[in-house]
């Protein structure tokens, strides 16, 4: 065996204990900080798993002390020393090696650095852009470790869970066929078939549905999946999902094996017992109590109808909306009644924003309803609307007079934004629901065309089949969302495996036969072989892991993330290609003019 080139490490930085006194050890590791005291230099040597502070004695080792006093922070070195207790007094409790110190024996520069652009510190102050700019040393701050060693503890929980479970594991290709799915595809030219393209998959919803065809009852995967959409803080480009497809199942079925995978989850990452059952709503519920198909239950705060009561109310701007077709809604906001004016003028600011008219804000005193629209108001509406919002003296009403999509969006938004600016605490850190029943279509309000609510081959609930074509946008699907915290983990559903039924939403969606055909007739064709009644789910890994590691952005758990314009500063991609590349794959760019105010 060749002999090591460098001082190979004994133990890594977070290892040595004071059991471990008088022990001769070598550590490798990169430079964190550095302190001189006179005839002694400390320095904490930094790898993934902690720090060890090393000691160079002027007095015991000139050669080695001289070494170290040229070393810079984030230098690689190979140190062998001996491990000591430190002396007393010098104890540092908040490091789990801070009861002893390596008195260097030898050291070996493996690499020098240059002046990093930042300080790698968790205390960082920088612009994101600067961060990913120079990704490598980001990922070297304790917290962006921990995070991504979160997500790999949750990726083994995920696979040792559907394993034991009978789930197979089974990749898809990442070259797949352009189909519509809801969002623009990443196309991929084709050099053996000019002017023909692959597509990236937004989805293995096609594959999966083929691997229930083809026997295979139980399949799972986590799987790199792309979309060319508008990015936020919690949606790449690029993003990974666990994707679940099961045989002969039904709805429960298929919540039971994602609870049991979330039992453990929040064992295994959290910490706690996931309480069962979770949590179910449909739809229509969640819209209606919280504004949202993804609501946040770690508060109680609810949308409150309040249109029988004022649909007849002399105060006219209620009374018309109601009757009109409109509604009138509004939430309550424990104790909020002293806020000043200007807080009420910046509420109504916000629902401006959001497209509302405008805001109605009532004050709760030990005399009743004040303020506002309250003199319009009859005694007995006043004691109407105390009773359904269940207020008392010093709570504060919040009520807006709009379309029921309007209103509902409105106050869905306002519920959160007086959740954050009064800092309402939460009942609880996490929060998992069940949202069911989505209507399987939805229509485009500028066009007026139909689009599938989830994606083309969800299943419509049988005692709705009737009025797909009569009266399409309430008919209820087999869908079913995973909702955290106020975010979607996934979509799911029960799928159509007969392709009569498959043919029926294609002319729904106003899909000619031929270009299902074209688009999907490997699918329909699978369905005249024996195709299975199947259903399933895919889960954002990204979002998972974001808000088990408390973040906000799935940046923070993604190790090399594009930013909000999907583009990657450290690589500098997207970028140009050689144009004989370009010719090979008879490809031609067309430039186009940069908008000047952009």
């Amino acid at each position: 065996m060749a002999e090591s080139t460098f001082l190979k490490r004994t133990y890594n930085c977070g290892e040595l204990r004071k059991e471990n006194s008088g022990k001769e050890v070598i550590l490798n590791g990169w430079v964190d900080s550095w302190r001189d005291h006179g005839g002694v230099r400390f320095i904490d040597l930094r790898d993934r798993y902690g720090k060890t502070q090393i000691v160079f004695d002027l007095e015991k080792d000139k050669s080695t002390h001289a070494l170290a006093k040229d070393m810079k922070r984030e230098f690689v070195l190979a140190v062998r020393g001996i491990v000591s207790e430190r002396p007393e007094g010098m104890v540092n409790k908040t490091m789990p090696t801070g009861e002893i110190e390596v008195n260097t024996e030898e050291i070996v520069v493996l690499n020098a650095s240059q002046t990093t652009p930042f300080v790698i510190s968790d205390e960082l102050d920088v612009s994101e852009d600067l961060r990913m700019k120079w990704r490598y040393l980001d990922l070297r701050r304790n917290f962006m470790q921990k995070n991504l060693m979160l997500r790999h503890k949750i990726c083994q929980t995920i696979r040792s869970y559907f394993d034991s479970r009978g789930f197979i594991d089974i990749e898809t290709p990442m070259l797949m066929k352009s189909t519509p799915e809801g969002a623009r595809d990443y196309l991929v030219p084709s050099r053996i078939f000019p002017g023909s393209f692959y597509a990236l998959p937004q989805s293995p919803q096609t594959y999966k549905q083929i691997l229930m065809v083809s026997g295979f009852d139980k399949y799972f995967q986590i799987v790199k999946c792309f979309r060319d959409e508008d990015l936020r803080a919690d949606r790449q480009p690029e993003f990974t999902q666990l994707d679940l497809e099961m045989s002969f199942v039904d709805e429960e079925d298929v919540h039971r094996e994602i609870e049991g995978c979330f039992k453990a989850l929040y064992k295994d990452i959290l910490g706690l017992e996931l309480q069962f059952p979770l949590p179910s709503m449909t739809y229509a519920e969640a819209m209606n109590t919280y504004g949202t198909d993804k609501p946040d239950l770690r508060w109680d705060l609810q949308i409150v109808n309040l249109n029988e009561i004022v649909k007849s109310s002399e105060f006219k701007v209620f009374a018309d909306m109601v009757s009109g077709g409109g509604t009138v809604r509004g939430i309550k906001v424990d104790g909020k009644a002293d806020i000043t004016r200007k807080i009420i003028d910046s509420l109504t600011e916000y629902t401006k924003d959001q497209g509302a008219k405008g805001l109605v804000v009532l004050k709760v005193t030990e005399n009743g309803l004040e303020g506002g629209v309250s003199k319009f108001l009859s005694d007995n509406e006043k004691k109407a609307i105390l009773e359904t919002f269940e207020a008392k003296a010093g709570d504060l009403l919040l009520i807006v007079a709009d379309t029921v999509k309007r209103s509902l969006a409105v106050l869905g938004n306002l519920r959160l934004e007086v959740i954050k600016r009064f800092e309402i605490p939460r009942n609880e850190d996490f929060n998992l629901l069940w949202v069911t029943e989505f209507p399987l279509v939805e229509e485009d309000e500028e066009t007026g065309h139909i689009t599938f609510t989830h994606h083309p081959f969800t299943s419509p609930m049988l005692e709705d089949v009737d009025k797909m074509f009569t009266d399409p946008v309430n008919v209820r699907s087999r869908a079913y969302d995973l909702v955290m915290n106020g975010y979607e983990l996934g979509s799911g559903s029960i799928r159509i495996h007969q392709r009569d039924l498959q043919e029926k939403i294609f002319d729904l969606l106003k899909l000619s036969r031929e270009e299902a055909q074209e688009k999907f007739g490997f699918l329909l064709n699978a369905f005249e072989y024996g195709a299975p009644p199947h259903g399933g789910i895919a889960l954002g890994l990204d979002r998972i892991a974001m808000i088990f590691a408390g973040e906000d952005s799935i940046r923070e758990v993604v190790a090399f993330p594009k930013t909000l314009r999907a583009f990657c500063p450290m690589v500098e991609t997207p970028s140009e290609v050689d144009p004989e590349q370009l010719k090979e794959l008879g490809i031609e760019v067309i430039k186009q003019e940069e908008d000047k105010d952009d």
